[in-house]
């Protein structure tokens, strides 16, 4: 693939070689983005567990400090009597059967979590299949399944994000923009490392943190050392 004059001088910027300190590869992702957006800063993290394991598959939650920078659409599939907690809380939509029906017929997807009470979950059997391959079915881990709605759509709005290890291993999730200060990046990044730290399987040996790479929206990779990270 032919590089342009931009993706050139990023990539010479990038020591594929070299792990960077945590703060440094956080100023670095800001000095590399080519793209005239706003663009996702994402982490990649190879974990040293075995994912078809049912106890390594790691999954959960984090407050980023800073929030994604990107104001998430929330469903809330809930009872009736759940309904006024979720509206004030700010959810973006609101109800039970006319959204299940909207999402197995109509294929309907304009949001970005699902969050449900435990009386409904029956009801959502029929959704699943849709779902469940986007990483959208509320689950409990994730704090997604609640009957308290008002203050998981309240955490969401302000950056709680949910994550998981894919068959890889790999754990892959945005925490933040471009536009953030490096020290943002910085605090988002090790807010979500510090989390998976203490989600760490006993079961799983050898190193868990087997490899760790900053990048924004079609920029260059930059490795981080673990150990730079503070409380990891």
């Amino acid at each position: 693939m032919k590089l342009s004059k931009k993706r050139k001088v990023a990539e010479g910027k990038v020591d594929g070689n070299k792990l960077y300190t945590l703060s440094e590869a956080s100023k670095l992702v800001k000095d590399v983005t080519t793209c005239k957006f706003n663009a996702s800063v994402d982490l990649h993290i190879q974990l040293g567990v075995d994912p078809k394991k049912a106890d390594q598959a790691v999954r959960g939650t984090t407050a980023l400090p800073h929030g994604t920078g990107k104001t998430k659409k929330v469903l809330v599939l809930c009872s009736p009597d759940k309904e006024d907690d979720a509206k004030a809380a700010g959810a973006d939509y609101v109800g039970l059967d006319e959204y299940v029906t909207k999402i197995e017929k109509e294929n309907w997807m304009d949001f970005d979590v699902v969050i449900a009470t435990p009386n409904v979950m029956a009801k959502l059997g029929k959704i699943a299949r849709i779902l469940g391959p986007r990483n959208l079915m509320p689950n409990p881990k994730s704090g997604t399944v609640t009957p308290d709605v008002g203050k998981a759509v309240n955490e969401v709005k302000k950056g709680k994000i949910a994550f998981k290890v894919d068959k890889f291993g790999i754990v892959h999730t945005s925490i933040g923009r471009v536009n953030f200060t490096a020290d943002q990046i910085n605090e988002n990044a090790t807010a979500l490392l510090q989390t998976l730290s203490k989600l760490k399987p006993s079961t799983a040996k050898g190193i868990y943190f087997k490899g760790i790479s900053m990048a924004s929206t079609m920029s260059p990779g930059i490795n981080v050392d673990y150990k730079t990270v503070a409380g990891i």
